[in-house]
């Protein structure tokens, strides 16, 4: 009995964790993803701004990162993490490797989006005297924006799967509870409750990122 209410403990500590690693992460490589996708996409050829050789730079920067593995990744980027945030190990340091992954990731779902904006609409709104930061932030974005929330919440579960290797670093999190407790101790249920309660997030962050790109499509 003792070690089962351990473990319930240390399973919703892991449960906190997990909220806490993946929404911080969104939060930064979000912001860092939007304005490099917005970089990418208005420095593009009949882009809002054209600029060849920024959009070429741009472009073979992340075309370098995206496809490293996350689990590569996170290894190499462990001295900058140190740099950083003061440590290579533990839930900083994953959320620094995990959030400049992101930052790469989302940047070219943010330019995807931002490309299917109509190019007609964007050029109405230079015509009629806005600038390229005002056409930028009150035309393009808000054009994008249901289907930027959708890549988002396709972002947010990305960035809940990489979390689950939090235990290579020391870090926390659902992913080092099923590993510890489950996996090394041969406990197949203790394993099989992470992995319903991180099946459970994706799904309630997937619910409410297509709810609220219906709504923001229909207005």
């Amino acid at each position: 009995m003792d070690r089962l209410l351990e473990l319930e403990g240390l399973f919703w500590d892991a449960s906190l964790q997990t909220l806490y690693i993946v929404f911080t992460t969104l939060v930064l490589g979000g912001m860092g993803g939007l304005l490099l996708g917005l970089l990418l996409h208005t420095t593009r050829p009949g882009g809002i701004a054209p600029q060849r050789l920024v959009h070429v730079a741009l472009n073979v920067l992340v075309n370098f990162f995206r496809p490293i593995p996350f689990i590569v990744f996170i290894a190499a980027a462990q001295p900058a993490a140190r740099l950083v945030v003061g440590t290579g190990i533990g839930n900083k340091s994953l959320i620094f490797a995990l959030s400049i992954a992101a930052t790469f990731g989302i940047s070219r779902i943010v330019e995807q989006n931002l490309v299917s904006v109509d190019p007609g609409v964007l050029e109405a709104s230079r015509a009629m005297g806005a600038g390229r930061l005002r056409t930028t932030l009150t035309v393009l974005l808000p054009e994008a924006l249901g289907p930027l929330v959708l890549g988002y919440t396709f972002a947010l579960v990305a960035i809940v799967d990489m979390a689950a290797v939090a235990g290579v670093v020391g870090g926390g999190g659902l992913g080092a509870f099923a590993l510890t407790y489950g996996y090394r101790q041969y406990e197949p249920v203790v394993t099989w409750a992470a992995v319903l309660m991180i099946i459970a997030f994706v799904q309630l962050a997937q619910f409410a990122g297509n709810r609220l790109a219906r709504r923001i499509m229909r207005r």
